[in-house]
């Protein structure tokens, strides 16, 4: 039951989220397009009224709080409940490279919280909370949208950020496989300047009109190779993917890593060959679930 107060209670929640890979980059234009895969982030969010201020904590690393402790802060205020919080992460994602760890963390602690509060909102609900507290953490220059919808609903998206609208939905074959190449260098999005995609944004345009057609792949492509070009990021990785039998490969957010997804036989082809770059290679899937809350208590402190 939804408590009316949480005074001289303890609550936890605990939720996930899946990664995300891109399909058109939102910077350029402020459209995108991404689709779900299973790598997942864990929120737990424990609220109380004798618990000072909101603190999070990233485990195993020293990371930048201000997302989590920003979805939390958001939620309280918009269920105008004025607790403490403290919450812990541990995520699969790796952070910074472009598989929307930003995104997924958020709707981690967005669900986690409304979890704690005894809460079962409306997924737009939570997208919009996410959404909004990426802004008012700066770790967004397009509020992310897409990346927030693939990662919460755990399918794929194709994406007005700038209205905040979804403009059509898509699934990605239980099938295929996906394989992603994680240089060591890492590239944080609040960084960057959106002029330097001015040269890209025509061709950008393009891809996302192929997404919107239902060409998925060859949009994931050609926005691989423009942003890969505008952010000086070696092409050669995806095309040597593609070459080995991907249905599409490319540049995943801003970078530095790299996608592929295709049939079983040709991601693992793929995947001896990137192996021999250095860094890191991980196989994956498409996500079979996106956003979720795994369990939720409250009891008497």
């Amino acid at each position: 039951p939804r408590p009316h107060s949480v005074r001289r209670l303890r609550s936890v929640g605990i939720a996930s989220a899946c990664a995300s890979a891109t399909v058109v980059n939102a910077l350029a234009t402020g459209k995108g397009a991404a689709f779900g895969i299973e790598l997942r982030v864990y929120a737990h969010v424990e609220l109380g009224d004798r618990i000072r201020g909101i603190r999070g904590s990233v485990e195993g690393a020293r990371c930048d709080t201000r997302l989590i402790e920003a979805c939390v802060a958001r939620v309280l205020k918009k269920e105008e409940q004025k607790i403490g919080a403290r919450i812990r992460t541990t995520s699969d994602i790796p952070i910074a490279v472009g598989l929307s760890s930003s995104s997924a963390v958020a709707n981690a602690a967005v669900l986690a919280t409304y979890a704690a509060l005894g809460q079962k909102p409306k997924l737009k609900k939570v997208l919009q909370a996410s959404v909004d507290a990426a802004f008012d953490a700066g770790v967004t220059l397009t509020g992310a949208l897409d990346d927030a919808a693939a990662s919460l609903f755990g399918q794929g998206v194709i994406t007005d950020n700038i209205r905040r609208r979804i403009l059509k939905r898509f699934s990605v074959s239980p099938e295929l496989r996906v394989a992603v190449w994680v240089p060591k260098k890492r590239v944080y999005t609040a960084s960057l300047a959106r002029k330097r995609f001015s040269s890209i944004k025509n061709g950008v345009d393009v891809a996302h009109a192929l997404a919107l057609r239902g060409e998925i792949w060859q949009a994931m492509v050609l926005n691989g190779i423009l942003y890969s070009h505008a952010l000086g990021h070696d092409p050669l990785p995806a095309l040597e993917a593609l070459h080995c039998g991907a249905t599409g490969a490319g540049l995943t957010g801003t970078g530095p890593a790299v996608v592929a997804v295709g049939e079983v036989d040709a991601i693992l082809k793929i995947s001896k060959l990137w192996s021999k770059r250095g860094g890191e290679v991980i196989l994956t899937a498409p996500a079979r679930k996106g956003g979720r809350v795994e369990t939720a208590w409250i009891k008497e402190s």
